[in-house]
C-alpha cells in the first residue's frame, strides 16, 4: 500500500494515511458504496460515490458496490439497475466487486445463531408498539422485555421456527441483548431480525425473516474485508452498535468513519420524500429533470465531470452545512463552457423581414462551434430574407441602456450582417408580428467595411430553414424546503412555476442531428440538451440545463 503524493488534505484521507503508516490493515485499502435498492440515487449519493471510489483509486485499493437489500417491501430490480447505471455514468467501475447483502443471508443467520448461543440475543414476542414503549426515551432508561430471559434453547427453537415461516409478521423479532439503560438508544436491545413473508428480488420466497440494516451492514463490511466504512453523520450514533457486532462475534473489524452529508439549498435530499413526489405524481418520474436524482440531472443535461468537480469543491467535513445550489450550477457552467457546442435557438420568436434582401437568396455563414476550443471547428448556418429573433431583443420605446434592436437602431446579427429597424407591423390586438429592417450588404460576417461599431449582437435563425422545437425551462422544484412544524406538508411548498413549456420555438437546422447526451449552448440563452424521453425525430424537445448567469462566480469575485 502507498500514500498518494497528491492526496487531498481532509480528515478521512489523513486517517487512512495514518492507518497505512501504522500497518493497521494487512490488505489493500477496501471501501464500499452500499446503497439500498429502494429508490434512485440523488446528488447527495454522488458525494459518497466520489469519496468511496476516489479514496480507493488514490490509495491503489478497491471499492465495492454492494446493495444492502434487506427490506423486500421497498426494493426492486429497477432500482438496482438504475444505481449501476448512475455509478458507471459518474465514471467509476467496481470491476468484479459487485455484491449484495442477500449474498450473505445464510452467514448472517449463522451469526445470529451464534449470538443466541452466547446469550447475547433473544426472541422477543412484544408487539412493535410495546417494544417502542419499553425502549424508553432520551432522558429515561428503557425496560427489559418480559421475554428477555428466555432460555438459549427456547430462543434457538423459536428463531428456527421464525425462519421456517411458522409465525405471522409482527409476532416475534430477534433482538440483541445489550443494555436497556444505555444512554445510546441504538444499544437498547436493537432488533436483528423481523418476520417478512414477502418475496425478495433475488432470493424469491426462500426467506421468511430478514436482517435489520445495522446488523447486516456491519457484518457485510466484515465479510468483504472492508477496511474503511465511510458513511454520513446520521450513522455516528450507530457506530457503537456496529463495533459491538464485530467485537462479540470476533470477526474482521472494519473502521467506520462518518462525514457530513450533502445538504443542497432549495433541494430535498430525503429518498422518502422524493419517492412520495414520484408516487403521488407531483413529478413525471425519478428522472424528471427537476429532481435532484442523478438520472434527473443526466436527463437535464448535467455532465459527470461537473458533478465530480462539485463534489471536489465542497470537500469532506465533519459538520453538516448547507451548500448553495449556485455552486453546483457554477461547476456545470465551468465544464460546459469548455465543452458545449454553440448553436442558435429562439425561444420566444418574432419575425424580422429584411426588406432590401433578395427574396430568393440563401447564404451560408461560418459560425464558430466553441470559441473556447477552436479545434471544434465551425458549422454552416443558412441565412435568408426572413428571420426569427427573440421578442425581448426588440423594444419599440427603448430605455437609454437598451442596446438591442429598436426603431432606427442598428445591431449586429451573429456571424451575419448589420441590420437597422425601419418599421413595425402589429396585429389588431397591438401585438408586434413583424419587424421590418434593412441590412448592410457591406457588413457580411458581422463587421462593416467603414469600421463603424454597434453595441448589440443578436442571435437568430432563418425562418425558411428553422426547425420547430419545444423548449422546457426549469426553476427550483420547491419554494421552501424546510420541514419544520410551522405549516403544511412539503408538497404544499412545491413551486408552481418550476416548469415552463415553450412550444413555438425555433432552432437552427444543425440541431436536426442533435444527439442525446450532448449539451449545447444556445447563444445568449443558456445550455440545453435534447430530452431523452419525450423527444422524437419529428418533435424535438430541449431541456434547459442551466442559464448563462453565474451568481456563484459573481459572488466569489466580489
Amino acid at each position: 500500500m502507498s500514500i498518494p503524493d497528491n492526496s487531498a488534505s481532509d480528515f478521512i484521507r489523513n486517517i487512512i494515511s495514518n492507518d497505512i503508516n501504522s500497518g493497521k490493515f494487512d490488505s489493500s485499502i477496501i471501501t464500499r458504496f452500499p446503497p439500498e435498492p429502494n429508490g434512485y440515487l440523488h446528488i447527495g449519493h454522488a458525494k459518497s460515490i466520489c469519496l468511496n471510489f476516489g479514496v480507493a483509486n488514490e490509495y491503489g485499493g478497491i471499492c465495492h458496490l454492494r446493495f444492502d437489500d434487506t427490506n423486500p417491501t421497498r426494493e426492486d430490480v429497477e432500482y438496482v439497475e438504475s444505481i449501476k447505471t448512475d455509478v458507471k455514468w459518474l465514471g467509476y467501475d467496481w470491476q468484479d466487486h459487485l455484491y449484495f447483502a442477500s449474498d450473505y443471508f445464510d452467514q448472517l443467520y449463522d451469526f445470529a445463531v451464534v449470538l443466541i448461543e452466547k446469550g447475547l440475543a433473544y426472541v422477543d414476542s412484544l408487539s412493535a408498539d410495546d417494544i417502542r414503549r419499553y425502549r424508553g426515551t432520551l432522558t429515561e432508561p428503557g425496560q427489559d422485555s418480559p421475554y428477555r430471559d428466555r432460555s438459549i434453547e427456547d430462543n434457538l427453537a423459536l428463531f428456527e421456527q421464525m425462519k421456517k415461516g411458522q409465525f405471522e409478521d409482527g409476532t416475534h423479532v430477534l433482538r440483541a441483548k445489550i443494555d436497556m439503560a444505555s444512554p445510546n438508544l441504538n444499544l437498547r436491545d436493537p432488533t436483528l431480525y423481523r418476520i417478512r413473508k414477502m418475496p425478495h428480488h433475488r432470493t424469491g420466497d426462500i426467506w421468511k425473516i430478514y436482517p435489520m440494516y445495522d446488523f447486516a451492514h456491519s457484518l457485510s463490511d466484515s465479510i468483504e474485508g472492508v477496511t474503511h466504512s465511510l458513511c454520513t453523520l446520521e450513522f455516528e450514533d450507530h457506530r457503537p452498535l456496529y463495533d459491538w457486532f464485530l467485537d462479540v462475534l470476533q470477526v474482521h473489524r472494519s473502521q467506520q468513519i462518518e462525514f457530513a452529508r450533502l445538504n443542497l439549498s432549495n433541494t430535498v435530499m430525503s429518498k422518502r420524500m422524493l419517492r412520495d413526489l414520484v408516487e403521488n405524481r407531483h413529478v413525471s418520474g425519478w428522472d424528471d429533470p427537476r429532481m435532484p436524482t442523478i438520472s434527473g440531472l443526466r436527463r437535464r443535461g448535467y455532465t459527470p465531470e461537473a458533478i465530480r468537480m462539485f463534489c471536489h469543491e465542497i470537500g469532506i467535513a465533519k459538520r453538516d452545512t448547507e451548500v448553495e445550489s449556485a455552486l453546483l450550477e457554477h461547476c456545470l457552467r465551468t465544464n460546459l463552457n469548455l465543452t458545449a457546442p454553440r448553436v442558435m435557438g429562439v425561444i420566444d420568436p418574432v419575425k424580422v423581414v429584411l426588406i432590401n434582401y433578395p427574396e430568393d437568396l440563401v447564404e451560408e455563414f461560418d459560425a464558430v462551434n466553441n470559441p473556447e476550443d477552436l479545434s471544434m471547428g465551425t458549422r454552416k448556418v443558412p441565412f435568408s430574407r426572413e428571420l426569427f429573433i427573440e421578442r425581448e431583443d426588440f423594444m419599440e420605446t427603448p430605455s437609454s441602456k437598451f442596446f438591442r434592436l429598436a426603431p432606427g437602431k442598428e445591431v449586429r446579427l451573429r456571424a451575419a450582417y448589420y441590420i437597422t429597424c425601419v418599421d413595425v407591423i402589429k396585429n389588431v390586438d397591438g401585438l408586434i408580428t413583424e419587424i421590418h429592417c434593412t441590412y448592410d450588404p457591406d457588413s457580411r460576417g458581422g463587421s462593416s467595411l467603414d469600421g463603424r461599431r454597434v453595441r448589440g449582437t443578436l442571435h437568430w435563425v432563418s425562418a425558411k430553414h428553422a426547425i420547430k422545437a419545444e423548449i422546457r425551462l426549469y426553476g427550483d422544484l420547491f419554494v421552501d424546503t424546510t420541514d419544520g412544524d410551522n405549516g403544511g406538508l412539503l408538497t404544499d411548498r412545491l413551486n408552481p412555476h418550476s416548469l415552463t413549456v415553450m412550444t413555438e420555438c425555433y432552432v437552427e437546422p444543425s440541431l436536426a442531428e442533435s444527439s442525446q447526451g450532448v449539451t449545447y449552448q444556445f447563444e445568449r440563452q443558456g445550455y440545453f440538451c435534447l430530452d431523452s424521453v419525450d423527444s422524437t425525430p419529428g418533435q424535438l424537445v430541449f431541456n434547459r440545463t442551466v442559464s448563462l448567469r453565474d451568481s456563484w462566480s459573481k459572488v466569489n469575485k466580489s
